[in-house]
């Protein structure tokens, strides 16, 4: 297995109609319906990624921002932003389009942890990712920054351990102090 793989290797792009099985009684799609598409979608591409059977570990920071409507085609897009040992963060962006004017807007928003696991079930390393690009770098950072607030808030890093805020809150003061 190669120990590298790329972002666009684990891109995965799932398209549904909305029907009205799919709805609430205000005629928008329904939440768990919508996180249960998110969860087949961020597995792929972990999957696709990692070349194993993945489970989720996690689901952090779903934003409802706008409804998706019954008859609409929702799009979910996933790709993994960064890969630790064992897990990888997938994040996913989801588009509502209207297929009479073929408008699209973007209604959610997700990051998803997955962990890789062997033939007997236990967790094992994963490839790393290489970013390709100035956003995807951006990403990559950004993940490991949500990585490290994930496991301070489950109590599984100390505050001191957490390598990516630090980073960040040295860089905070430097600018305060020169701003002085």
């Amino acid at each position: 297995m190669s120990t590298e793989h790329t972002v666009a290797a684990s891109r995965c792009t799932m398209t549904e109609i909305v029907l009205p099985n799919d709805t609430n009684g205000l005629g928008n799609m329904m939440g768990g319906r919508l996180l249960h598409l998110m969860d087949k979608c961020a597995a792929i591409s972990a999957q696709r990624h990692a070349r194993r059977v993945c489970v989720t570990a996690s689901v952090d920071n779903v934003e409802f921002q706008r409804p998706i409507r019954e008859s609409n085609v929702v799009v979910v897009e996933s790709q993994v932003n960064r890969a630790f040992r064992t897990s990888m963060e997938v994040e996913l962006n989801v588009w509502a389009e209207n297929p009479r004017d073929g408008t699209r807007r973007k209604c959610n928003r997700a990051f998803y942890t997955f962990v890789a696991l062997s033939e007997d079930g236990h967790p094992i390393e994963v490839p790393q990712i290489v970013p390709e690009t100035a956003r995807q770098e951006e990403r990559f950072k950004a993940a490991g920054k949500r990585r490290d607030v994930r496991l301070v808030l489950a109590g599984r890093l100390s505050l001191d351990e957490a390598n990516h805020l630090q980073d960040d809150m040295v860089e905070a003061v430097r600018t305060a102090r020169d701003s002085e």
